[in-house]
């Protein structure tokens, strides 16, 4: 049997429980034996708190000197705590059909992700669509909503503007990658920034094919188990941000080489005020955090996610994956969201 003083128990709890999933059988056992421990204190004696860590998943209590009413008042608190954080989050992935196999791989992509926060062990659920619900209810207690799909007109979020405002209003988080950060100006391009601060507007932002080379990272939950790193991607940049980037902040930061200037002035190529900032040697953000006034909930945004074996990259997924938690509101491990780089065709 291995022994656990109290204190030493208390910080494993405290340190394990954002990396245990708690089953329901666990839950109802730790309701059953509240009154259990309540009960034994009153004849406790020895002074340690011995943890049966192969046999059992709670400590046989002893006390000998310890106030029998601070010990129970510690252990009540340990109790409801842990039932109150067993409540697993909810992350609601929504995906068009996409391309192919290989690029804009949106179902496949959600997959992934899905899959790597329920196996995470931090306690999340689920759920994925093909398109937007039909069904309002799917997203009732949802703490994040992902989307991975295409653009512009044709976004998932265009002929739902007034359920997104909702959503966005009540404080769900939102994570918006590759193409689906791309919506037309006007009241979805302001709903957008309201979600995740910037998107894509079309002659302003630009979509060339290039490698960025991440050489530093900020200090943020989301960077959490992230080292720097070189991807090659198609990497929209010149996002249009909040004014003066008011609760953005930049996690994905670049300089784009001089040839992604190289094209013809269009919606998406090219464009006079890219290149002027271009020109400036202004560094262009390519994932961000957001953080909405009030309190109002969080979102993020990342121009990447073209190619679909960038995810069997370990850097990329673990910034996204840390991404989807902080928009829930939970604390993102020290050592980011664990996960094993696996490919879903």
């Amino acid at each position: 049997m291995k022994k656990i003083g109290i204190f030493n128990f208390l910080t494993l709890f405290q340190n394990g429980r954002s990396k245990l999933k708690y089953e329901e059988s666990t839950k109802n056992w730790y309701r059953g034996k509240l009154n259990f421990f309540s009960h034994k204190l009153k004849y406790a004696s020895p002074a340690h708190l011995n943890f049966d860590t192969n046999n059992s998943p709670l400590p046989f209590i002893y006390m000998k000197s310890i106030s029998r009413i601070l010990l129970l008042s510690i252990l009540s608190t340990f109790f409801f705590s842990s039932l109150a954080f067993a409540k697993n989050k909810k992350v609601v992935f929504l995906a068009d059909r996409g391309k192919n196999t290989e690029v804009h791989a949106h179902e496949s992509g959600n997959a992934i992700l899905a899959n790597a926060l329920e196996e995470s062990g931090l306690g999340f659920d689920t759920a994925q669509f093909k398109g937007w619900p039909t069904d309002a209810k799917a997203f009732d207690g949802a703490d994040s909503v992902v989307i991975f799909c295409n653009g512009g007109k044709g976004h998932l979020v265009m002929k739902h503007l007034d359920q997104f405002e909702k959503l966005i209003d009540s404080g769900v988080g939102f994570v918006f990658m590759h193409y689906a950060v791309e919506v037309p100006i006007g009241r979805a391009g302001e709903l957008m920034r309201e979600a995740m601060g910037g998107y894509f507007e079309t002659h302003w932002s630009v979509n060339p094919h290039w490698t960025a080379e991440f050489k530093s990272l900020p200090k943020h939950p989301i960077t959490r188990g992230v080292k720097p790193f070189t991807q090659k991607d198609e990497w929209y940049f010149h996002m249009r941000f909040q004014p003066e980037m008011k609760g953005v902040s930049p996690i994905l930061s670049a300089h784009p080489p001089k040839e992604t200037m190289d094209r013809k002035d269009g919606p998406h190529s090219n464009n006079p005020h890219v290149r002027k900032s271009m020109t400036a040697g202004e560094i262009q953000h390519i994932g961000w955090a957001y953080q909405r006034p009030n309190g109002k909930g969080r979102g993020f945004g990342t121009t990447g996610g073209h190619y679909h074996n960038s995810w069997a990259r370990d850097n990329w997924r673990t910034t996204i994956l840390n991404a989807i938690v902080w928009t829930c509101g939970v604390e993102v491990p020290q050592g980011g969201v664990p996960s094993i780089a696996q490919l879903i065709k």
